[in-house]
């Protein structure tokens, strides 16, 4: 039955492809130059955009956007676009001061700008930001894809339609997700619905799917965690039997080795349950390089190692 469903997705989204590929004919416009930070920006722009403009992605597979510095070659790549997209909520801190540079002179857009204040995570922890990494709630990500269209439109209101119909069925593609995602996590108890990872990244994902949800870090990289911290994971792991631990591709995995180091030391065998993908995709032409495949990969990975 999932795979069945899964194949039903997998032909949505070829179908969302297709229209990108096969676009109204019309008087000649030169291609917008798209510049995005992550991953997912990039993935979801070049689908809604087709071939009315060339989208460039800055972070490939495996890097940090809370670290990630900007180079000389992204400057140029940014002063040459005519549309930037970032996801802002800080993920791209160490950007922050570029980007607005940028903004003096081309349209610089977060992409989590029409997302409502009210469906943001703003735990306590958090130090009053809101959590960054909406893209782990498929349907919380649809407000982005509209963005993206809306912001393409502005720039070519001519192609106003095919930008509308390629987000509206990426979107549906996403609303499948989340619907599969739902049925798999349900036929879980409830009491081994839990995630552990690297750093706070699935809050969203926890949310979305009804999973309860621990990371080791905080919600940037950046945050150091102690022997309090690893202390702490490990007398929850321990006492509740979970079963797995779930590395980053973007994250190092010295963190959760000692994690798994103190259960083992405590007499509770965890296993690592697989890798998963938070703040970055897979490599391009793999499933994973895409977002719906990033997102699929997540919930399957994660149903397997705790059902």
């Amino acid at each position: 039955m999932t795979k069945t469903i899964l194949k039903t997705i997998a032909l949505t989204l070829l179908s969302v492809l297709l229209v990108s590929c096969s676009g109204k004919s019309g008087a000649p416009s030169q291609k917008l130059n798209v510049v995005c930070t992550v991953g997912m920006i990039t993935d979801i722009a070049r689908t809604v955009a087709g071939d009315k403009a060339d989208v460039t992605g800055l972070m490939g597979a495996g890097v940090d956007p809370h670290l990630y510095k900007v180079s000389h070659g992204d400057v140029e790549k940014l002063s040459n676009a005519d549309l930037v997209l970032y996801n802002g909520l800080h993920l791209e801190g160490k950007m922050a001061d570029v980007l607005v540079q940028m903004a003096r002179e081309r349209a610089v857009v977060p992409v989590t700008r029409d997302i409502p204040d009210s469906l943001l995570r703003e735990p306590p922890e958090f130090d009053g930001h809101y959590d960054p990494h909406v893209w782990m709630d498929p349907l919380l990500w649809s407000y982005c894809i509209h963005t993206i269209a809306d912001e393409l439109t502005k720039l070519r209101p001519q192609f106003a339609e095919e930008f509308s119909q390629r987000a509206d069925s990426l979107v549906s593609v996403c609303q499948m997700i989340h619907q599969v995602g739902r049925s798999l996590f349900d036929s879980i108890p409830k009491e081994q619905r839990v995630l552990i990872t690297a750093h706070d990244a699935f809050g969203y994902f926890g949310r979305a799917f009804d999973v309860e949800v621990h990371g080791l870090q905080g919600i940037s990289t950046a945050t150091e965690y102690g022997v309090a911290d690893v202390t702490n994971l490990v007398e929850m792991i321990t006492t509740r039997k979970v079963r797995a631990v779930f590395v980053e591709s973007s994250v190092p995995t010295k963190p959760l080795e000692a994690v798994i180091a103190g259960c083992q030391s405590r007499g509770h065998e965890v296993k690592i349950g697989g890798t998963l993908f938070s703040d970055a995709m897979g490599e391009p032409g793999t499933p994973e390089g895409t977002y719906p495949g990033m997102i699929r990969h997540n919930i399957t990975t994660i149903h397997e190692a705790l059902k």
